[in-house]
């Protein structure tokens, strides 16, 4: 099996705009869409489970490591996709939803997490040690020596992991590593007034790589850092409420040309969503290998869903009982428990309703699992299983009524949702992410 990470890296290295697009969602429908583009592109998937979606007690999504790892495959299995072209990772594996705990408690079940995704096979690591945990000091910054300290106990409990995976798989890959402490706080930003994104510094990315690379060799895991492939900063790119704050590469010009120093690392960015293709390409060009994506990916699932209720509401206009109601069971969901929302959107009570149905940061991606909305995502699929008539086709589903047309698109309700995802998320992030010399 072909290691595309590492053969990214050394495409990069050799002056080459390449990268990976990493698909950071667990909705099974936004899954299969990323895997048909996949396919129809021929090009290699990267996606990755957060440490709040999945953990070892199973995360918001019910999935733990291993549950996640065989869904993956079964839906590979189902769109064509071969397993060899899919690589699978964890994201911010470490103290984030532990934060609670002192730090002996938040490091042994971070342990614990990092362990259970390396024995299911994910092959890319996020780890991530930025965050402060219970027993930290509230006012003082987390230094890089505690940050790499942590990282490198995390990357000692994966190797002996991989150690053990490999006795009983013999040609299991071994994971590689993202390690760094300019991390994004995952889910979005959180501030009611936007206050602006600082680029990381040049001199801090690099005492962030000598501290965890000397945290490394402290602990004896000086092959290990053979596999620690990207570094997490922050380029200037932030995804929010309003939509993101775009890639400026003048503001990037120092810490970009900084990568250059190290011929194993490329730069991993992380809430990169809604920025346009140009600019993603801007990002790969300058140095970003990884892209990371999540919102946008399930904002653009939300719009075909919301496209496919809004032809239903006009398709079955004289039968409003046979209607499934999506939009209106998904936002009583939200109402019911808004623990997902609630500090993230800001407003009048009208502002906020708005908010939940069409915010950028695309909070309702947490509810899209719970049972009444999958029953009335399968309602919705059903009174359009003989296709969307041609009228409100090319009313909510322009593009892909042309394709419908050419016969290059099924008139299927999924097909249609998927296709949108691809043409209003997934296309920008493949174009950014060149992979014609990846293979």
């Amino acid at each position: 099996m072909e290691d595309y990470l590492k053969k990214m890296v050394a495409l990069q290295k050799q002056g080459k705009a390449v990268g990976i697009y990493s698909a950071c969602t667990g909705n099974r429908l936004a899954l299969e869409a990323c895997m048909r583009r996949a396919v129809e592109t021929g090009t290699v998937l990267l996606i990755e489970s957060t440490a709040n979606q999945v953990d070892q007690y199973g995360g918001y999504t019910g999935m733990k490591p291993a549950d996640f790892m065989e869904m993956c495959r079964s839906l590979a299995a189902k769109a064509g996709l071969d397993e060899d072209r899919m690589i699978l990772g964890g994201d911010h594996l470490g103290p984030l939803t532990f934060a609670k705990y002192d730090e002996d408690k938040a490091m042994s079940e971070s342990s614990e997490l990092i362990r259970q995704y390396v024995l299911a096979g994910f092959t890319k690591i996020h780890i991530d040690t930025s965050m402060k945990v219970a027993s930290d000091d509230p006012d003082t910054r987390l230094s890089d020596e505690i940050i790499s300290r942590r990282g490198a106990m995390l990357a000692k409990v994966a190797e002996e992991a991989y150690a053990e995976l490999k006795k009983k798989k013999p040609d299991a890959r071994h994971p590689v590593y993202i390690v760094g402490s300019e991390v994004p706080i995952p889910g979005g930003s959180q501030d009611k007034v936007d206050t602006g994104v600082q680029v990381t510094k040049p001199e801090d990315f690099k005492a962030t790589v000598a501290a965890f690379e000397k945290a490394f060799a402290d602990n004896g895991l000086q092959e290990a850092w053979n596999y620690v492939i990207g570094v997490v900063v922050q380029p200037g790119v932030e995804e929010k409420d309003a939509g993101c704050t775009e890639y400026v590469r003048e503001k990037a010009t120092e810490l970009m040309a900084s990568i250059k120093d190290y011929p194993n690392l490329v730069f991993e960015g992380h809430s990169t969503d809604y920025q346009t293709g140009e600019k993603l390409r801007e990002l790969v060009e300058d140095g970003v290998g990884i892209l990371k994506v999540g919102p946008g990916i399930t904002l653009a699932m939300r719009e075909g869903l919301f496209a496919l209720a809004y032809a239903e509401k006009e398709a079955y206009a004289d039968a409003p009982d046979k209607q499934s109601r999506f939009m209106e069971i998904l936002d009583e969901t939200m109402k019911a428990d808004p623990k997902y929302y609630s500090k993230h959107y800001y407003g009048t009570e009208s502002e906020i309703a708005y908010k939940r149905k069409f915010s950028f940061s695309d909070r309702c991606r947490y509810y899209m699992q719970q049972p009444e909305v999958e029953k009335a995502q399968d309602k919705l699929f059903e009174n359009f299983k003989d296709g969307v008539p041609l009228g409100l086709l090319s009313q909510f589903f322009p593009i892909q009524y042309k394709k419908v047309r050419l016969g290059k698109l099924k008139n299927d309700p999924k097909e249609l949702v998927m296709d949108w995802v691809g043409e209003g998320c997934l296309d920008a992030y493949l174009y950014g992410a060149d992979q014609t010399e990846l293979g």
